[in-house]
């Protein structure tokens, strides 16, 4: 991880795993298809065997949709009383998409936290 300092400088864990580029250098994809990461990273060669996410990604994306499209479905039930199948044609596809865009985001985010912070799966610090 040192040597990664030395030659690539740190980059926004958080811009880099929003747009889906490689954690080390921020050029290459991190994405091989839209939820499967690629093995290595094709302009820096960083291997992406560390990565797992895991469920976080999308235990965040339930948190987050869930609230948005629950309090608007709730505030247009209060405020217009719209019929049932208008709530339906509008709250389950908004929530698919944002729940489809939100998910490949938070889980190049979580990568990208993953690299920056030496996380590595199954290693528990015992002091």
């Amino acid at each position: 991880m040192s040597e990664d300092k030395a030659l690539y400088p740190p980059v926004d864990p958080f811009s880099t795993g929003l747009c889906g580029h490689c954690p080390r250098c921020g050029q290459g994809k991190l994405f091989d298809g839209y939820l499967k990461l690629k093995p290595r990273c094709a302009a820096c060669g960083l291997d992406y065997a560390f990565a797992e996410a895991g469920d976080g990604p999308v235990v965040f994306v339930l948190l987050i949709v869930g609230f948005l499209v629950v309090g608007a479905a709730l505030w247009m039930e209060v405020s217009f009383s719209p019929p049932m199948w208008l709530h339906f044609l509008l709250w389950i596809p908004l929530a698919i998409g944002l729940g489809l865009a939100l998910t490949r985001m938070l889980k190049g985010v979580l990568v990208a936290l993953q690299y920056r912070n030496n996380a590595r799966p199954g290693e528990i610090d015992r002091g």
